[in-house]
């Protein structure tokens, strides 16, 4: 297989396997604490590999992540194309931190996330504030790194070897 073929197979199923996450059931009391998965992916192929993620794909996959998970159409969507347009405006710096301070830098673009969504909920939903508008954002931070590796290995090994 092809290593082109083989990075959009992982591209494709990254995807697929974050809107599965972002629709399977939780118990209530672990609804806080739910990362935003497809936000993660997007972040993690804007990093890599921007040429994979333009600001209309990402918008797209916010759109079926809303009608999967039954929101008002268009809101995931452009909560991702901020997120992505953020990420990509700010690239090239954010490539090159260590993890640490990459993860901090994830943080603050999932919590401008969750004020985007809570701005963008407040004509509709009442939206309560509290300290468990943190969870997610928290939750996602703490898994950046893992999932960052996980990907970059999986994308790493799609490379042609050497003889």
């Amino acid at each position: 297989m092809s290593r082109e073929r083989s990075v959009s197979l992982l591209f494709w199923g990254s995807i697929a396997v974050a809107l599965v996450a972002a629709v399977v059931p939780v118990p209530q009391a672990l609804v806080p604490f739910r990362p935003f998965w497809l936000a993660l992916v997007v972040l993690y192929w804007s990093l890599e590999e921007p040429e994979r993620m333009p600001l209309g794909l990402a918008f797209g996959l916010g759109l079926c992540a809303d009608v999967l998970a039954m929101n008002l159409l268009g809101e995931t969507g452009l909560r991702l194309a901020v997120l992505d347009f953020i990420l990509l405006r700010f690239r090239s710096r954010l490539r090159f931190f260590p993890m640490p301070q990459q993860s901090l830098a994830v943080f603050a673009l999932l919590l401008n996330d969750r004020v985007l969504l809570i701005m963008m909920r407040a004509f509709s939903v009442p939206v309560p504030f509290g300290l468990e508008l943190l969870f997610a954002p928290l939750v996602g931070t703490l898994l950046w790194p893992w999932l960052f590796l996980l990907l970059d290995g999986l994308r790493l090994r799609t490379r042609p070897r050497e003889a």
